[in-house]
């Protein structure tokens, strides 16, 4: 069958479990099926179990095309995963795992894990590389996320807020270059300690680099070509605006207060993570396009119910 261009496509093409096991395997292994444990080309594939047995003598021989990946030893149907995967990939605003409870007939709790799962599928490692080569323009920003104290239950407002929006709030810094990618950092607090050290971290030296005129960004000069906006006086001076970065941070805020509405602060990276893939890939790629990506980085990340509770050693299971 010809690969899907739509969700309502996706659902058809995804029913048939030989479909998800084709387009999974050829991204997978794009020059035969091999082995994951000994990387042996000699294995025979059992239409019945719908799992491939390596010829060698050794552990684990027989494995499925979910070892090694985001949904190893998940108990439900490739159907539901790529249904999943496709709707986190392409709902502009995010999906809730209560929807997807109700889409693709799993409990919200399942829905809520295979989201988390996903989302490591989506996240960008931008190690070691730097915004603003060969002469970029970077914008810098930083946000406050968390709670609406006016939504919050009287006891719940005494125990969290404090008056101080910094303690009360997670702290984020967004980079984006212009013509290019956006990234995101959840640092301590908005003081010069935190950010700059962030800056120098994910912008090339010599980078036009534009800011607000918060004072934690003074002293940049030496390093940047450093220019300021004043949004008190205007937002935009020439080429001088945090505008683009604005733009991604009203994305990220629907997204976290009109589909999420509760996000625990340990968990905002992987929200951030899920809202940067979809902004870096807006353009020049369809839904088809970013779904195929999300599904060609599945491979070898693992995340345990116990990691993503932080119950991790106290005996708690899959």
């Amino acid at each position: 069958m010809r690969e899907p261009k739509s969700l309502q496509e996706a659902i058809i093409f995804f029913s048939n479990p030989d479909n998800c096991i084709d387009y999974l395997a050829v991204r997978r292994w794009p020059k035969g099926v091999i082995c994951p444990t000994c990387s042996s080309k000699k294995v025979k594939f059992s239409e019945k179990r719908r799992t491939w047995t390596c010829s060698s003598h050794h552990a684990k021989r027989e494995f499925s095309i979910k070892i090694g990946t985001v949904m190893e030893d998940s108990p439900l149907g490739l159907d539901k995963w790529l249904t999943t995967t496709w709707l986190v990939t392409n709902c502009k605003n995010g999906i809730s795992s209560y929807e997807i409870a109700r889409d693709v007939k799993v409990t919200q709790k399942s829905a809520w894990f295979m989201l988390h799962r996903i989302r490591l599928a989506m996240q960008d490692d931008f190690v070691g590389s730097k915004l603003g080569r060969d002469g970029g323009e970077v914008e810098v920003d930083e946000t406050y996320i968390g709670g609406k104290a006016r939504n919050m239950h009287k006891g719940v407002k005494q125990r969290r807020i404090s008056g101080r929006v910094q303690d009360d709030k997670s702290t984020v810094m967004g980079f984006l270059e212009r013509g290019g990618r956006v990234r995101t950092e959840i640092v301590r607090d908005r003081y010069k300690t935190s950010l700059q050290p962030m800056v120098k971290k994910h912008v090339e030296a010599g980078a036009a680099l534009y800011t607000d005129a918060h004072g934690a960004y003074s002293g940049l000069t030496d390093e940047y070509q450093h220019q300021v906006v004043d949004p008190a006086v205007q937002y935009v001076d020439g080429r001088v605006h945090t505008n683009t970065l604005e733009n991604f941070w009203s994305l990220v805020k629907r997204g976290l207060h009109g589909t999420y509405v509760s996000v625990e602060p340990f968990h905002l990276f992987r929200y951030l993570d899920e809202q940067m893939f979809r902004f870096n890939n807006r353009k020049d790629i369809d839904d088809a396009g970013r779904f195929d990506l999300v599904v060609s980085q599945i491979v070898g990340k693992r995340l345990t119910f116990a990691e993503l509770t932080g119950k991790v050693g106290l005996g708690t299971v899959n």
